[in-house]
């Protein structure tokens, strides 16, 4: 196998990570507040236990297990990226039910603790979820409702009777560590956005440089022709005096306008064109340089050909389907091939594949150019069509056909479409 260090700049390493988002932005913080709910939780565990005999059996025995059942809930669903904010904003409206609800289930004549109350130090749990669950105007809201509720209900005599000094210093405590956590949020959120934004933008503007660049290709052709062509033609009828003059000129004049009509109808460089086994060959040792092992597959190539541009954006897919295989395919068991085979009546087909982890095409962000550009983008501007068909745990594969036909549909090829390479070259030698 040849060296890693002689393979092309695009199959040496891995990629870098993507850049920050929104979407992973989302996915820190709530991990991250899940987690700190439960250490917040485990504080309460001590007064809890001391403040037992204050409140009705039945109302502490719903509340507790409620608050602890959906902070687990809430790390499940932080952890698992379902129903995030659901789960957040579950947890924040029944602890303000349940710190609205306090004053009731204390006991008649009880001995009400004096000290802070174990519901106090979830509040800034509930705040930071608010923060997380709803948008930032009603996690204001929630952020001054949820500490003045606290105090006044402190400052009660079934709340400990505090001070009124007390009371508030206890819940300005919890207000300026929900406010903390409020601005943290939403300044992270407002940094990943702007970056969702630059990415965007840059999409944006290399598909106009891709466009930009290939009309100035033309325009440089059709300069040419102007100048070469309708120039000198024009020259040539001004000096026209004589009728073999005319003449020449009239014909001058035909030629210039078929010139032009050529220049409309064809792209840049397609003149040239490429064997179908040369782009073939070109894939199979491109596949070669991988240190992960791809089965070689081909079936008949014909002796057809296409446009060298063409040519070139195949290979460049195919080229990347492999690298995105390598990265994201994992390893251990997973199969990979490259199936190459001609079409009829003037074609080429190429399946990349794996039995890797797959991938759900529609969440891959739009940052991401491995899938989007530099494989269904890329073949759809040399006039070919990439269907992708993958799903998570079921493997990957790639088909791009050239030219574009009105469906395709990924299948995996057979025995009796291709051979393995191996196969082919051992026949050759017996």
């Amino acid at each position: 196998m040849p060296d890693r260090a002689s393979a092309p700049p695009e199959l040496r390493g891995k990629q870098p990570r993507n850049p920050i988002s929104s979407k992973q932005i989302e996915k820190v913080i709530s991990r991250s507040v899940a987690v700190f709910g439960l250490v917040f939780a485990a504080q309460t565990v001590p007064w809890l236990l001391g403040q037992t005999d204050e409140a009705y059996p039945i109302w502490l025995w719903t509340v507790v297990p409620l608050l602890a059942g959906l902070l687990i809930v809430v790390n499940v669903a932080s952890f698992a990226q379902r129903w995030v904010r659901p789960a957040h904003g579950t947890f924040a409206i029944v602890y303000l039910l349940v710190l609205a609800s306090w004053p009731f289930a204390v006991l008649p004549g009880a001995a009400v603790f004096t000290g802070i109350h174990w519901l106090n130090y979830l509040i800034t749990v509930a705040t930071a979820m608010a923060a997380i669950a709803f948008t930032w105007p009603v996690a204001t809201v929630y952020l001054f409702v949820a500490p003045l509720l606290y105090s006044i209900v402190r400052a009660t005599p079934v709340g400990g009777g505090a001070s009124w000094q007390l009371a508030v210093l206890e819940g300005m405590y919890a207000l300026i560590l929900g406010g903390a956590v409020l601005i943290i949020v939403q300044m992270l959120r407002y940094a990943a956005a702007t970056v969702d934004q630059a990415q965007a933008t840059a999409l944006d503007r290399y598909g106009h440089a891709v466009r930009q660049h290939a009309t100035e290709v033309e325009r440089v052709h059709v300069d040419a022709i102007v100048h070469d062509s309708v120039l000198t033609t024009l020259l040539s009828a001004a000096r026209a005096y004589t009728p073999e003059a005319k003449a020449l000129a009239a014909t001058m004049a035909g030629n210039a306008i078929g010139h032009l009509e050529d220049a409309a109808l064809a792209s840049p460089e397609d003149d040239a064109t490429v064997r179908t086994s040369a782009l073939a060959g070109r894939i199979v040792e491109s596949a070669s340089t991988f240190s992960e092992r791809w089965e070689i597959r081909s079936g008949s190539l014909g002796t057809g050909s296409l446009p060298a541009a063409a040519a070139e954006a195949l290979h460049s897919a195919s080229v990347q389907a492999m690298v995105n295989s390598s990265q994201h395919a994992g390893d251990g068991d997973v199969v990979r091939w490259v199936a190459v085979r001609g079409l009829r009546p003037s074609g080429i087909e190429v399946v990349v594949a794996d039995t890797g982890a797959g991938f759900d095409l529609s969440s891959i962000p739009r940052e991401r150019l491995g899938v989007r550009v530099s494989i269904i983008e890329r073949v759809a501007s040399a006039g070919g069509r990439a269907v992708i068909q993958s799903s998570p745990g079921e493997g990957t594969i790639i088909t791009i056909r050239w030219p574009a036909q009105p469906a395709v549909t990924p299948v995996v090829p057979d025995a009796s479409d291709f051979l393995v390479a191996d196969e082919r070259e051992s026949g050759a030698r017996a």
